[in-house]
């Protein structure tokens, strides 16, 4: 390859962002990096000020742009990226979003340490305030098949519900055929959530390697909106239905319990930020509507031979299968007293 390195940047309608995220990048201490970034179409000058980096800054030479005639959406753009990239390793990052200078430098130390196939480092959230927000990994290798998978799925919200912010090597990515499904609405979630178990040589750091700016209107964050789409939440739904699809292809590994009971957590959190903005939805959202996004992704079989998780994933499986009133005041009251609706 090229470069040790690509660092890959979709950019639609970025204006007011994309010089500080890619001056963020740009500034990086490690020597060897390619900044490949996929024009969609934005129109709205972004790619006037990439050009404008590549032509002054001493980087330029190393910035690559694909262009597109017109937007095909975050997930295509990601998927060029992935078999354009002249890397060993890639990181996305997005185009509003910063990292530390030292960002690169400090996940390949780790890479070539331990021979890593991802790395991931910690992250901070700011938010429309301006406040900061760190979560913070422990200092970990997974340097075992599954290990990686199993830590991940421990826990809801093991790892972070996004593609940015890690290192990984390419090659394994396409070897896979590992791809973002076509979607718009948490297709990063589902690509991290089936990469991990692709993973055999991990490793995590607690340093802060990246920077989440919450923007206003933005997709992903239903309550900073009047209004809400139903079809957006069905989008949501049809991605995780990805999740269940694969699930059904590692029902013998030992981390398919904490994998099930994840993605029905997803399942509950989605379904209680709809109780929540009901009233703000356009149409109007039934309990049919709700019940259905409560399907599990295991079979009752499955989990009554599970060796962990087995009361919480049968919970969940039961709530799917009662009628829909009662289903959504289950979750009505479970939402309750998580103070979540």
């Amino acid at each position: 390859m090229k470069y040790d390195v690509t660092i890959g940047m979709p950019i639609y309608k970025s204006r007011p962002y994309i010089e500080r995220a890619m001056l963020s990048a740009l500034d990086q201490t490690y020597p060897s990096i390619e900044f490949l970034l996929v024009d969609d179409a934005g129109d709205d000058g972004s790619i006037d000020v990439i050009l404008q980096l590549k032509s002054q800054h001493p980087r330029g030479k190393d910035i690559r742009v694909i262009s597109h005639d017109k937007n095909q959406g975050v997930s295509f753009s990601r998927n060029e990226i992935i078999e354009n990239a002249q890397g060993t390793y890639l990181f996305f990052m997005d185009s509003d979003d910063e990292i530390r200078d030292n960002t690169i430098d400090l996940l390949m130390s780790q890479a070539t340490k331990y021979e890593a196939d991802f790395v991931i480092g910690s992250y901070e959230k700011i938010d429309l305030g301006g406040k900061r927000i760190q979560y913070r990994y422990p200092k970990l290798q997974l340097l075992q098949k599954d290990q990686l998978a199993s830590y991940a799925y421990r826990k809801y919200g093991g790892i972070q519900a996004s593609a940015c912010n890690y290192l990984v090597k390419i090659a394994l990515l396409r070897s896979h055929k590992h791809f973002f499904v076509n979607a718009n609405y948490w297709e990063d979630f589902v690509f991290t959530f089936d990469l991990v178990t692709l993973i055999d040589r991990a490793v995590l750091l607690p340093d802060i390697t990246y920077s989440y700016i919450c923007r206003e209107n933005s997709l992903s964050h239903y309550q900073q909106r009047d209004k809400i789409l139903k079809d957006e939440i069905a989008k949501n739904v049809q991605t995780i239905e990805q999740l269940k699809k694969t699930s059904s292809l590692l029902y013998n590994k030992t981390y398919y319990p904490n994998r099930c009971y994840n993605i029905v957590m997803t399942d509950f959190y989605i379904a209680c930020n709809i109780l929540r903005r009901r009233n703000d939805i356009r149409p109007f959202i039934y309990n049919k509507d709700i019940k259905n996004i409560m399907r599990h992704p295991a079979t009752w079989c499955q989990i009554c031979h599970f060796n962990n998780s087995r009361f919480k994933n049968m919970l969940f499986f039961l709530l799917g299968k009662m009628p829909s009133s009662m289903c959504v005041l289950i979750i009505w009251g479970l939402g309750k007293i998580k103070k979540l609706v």
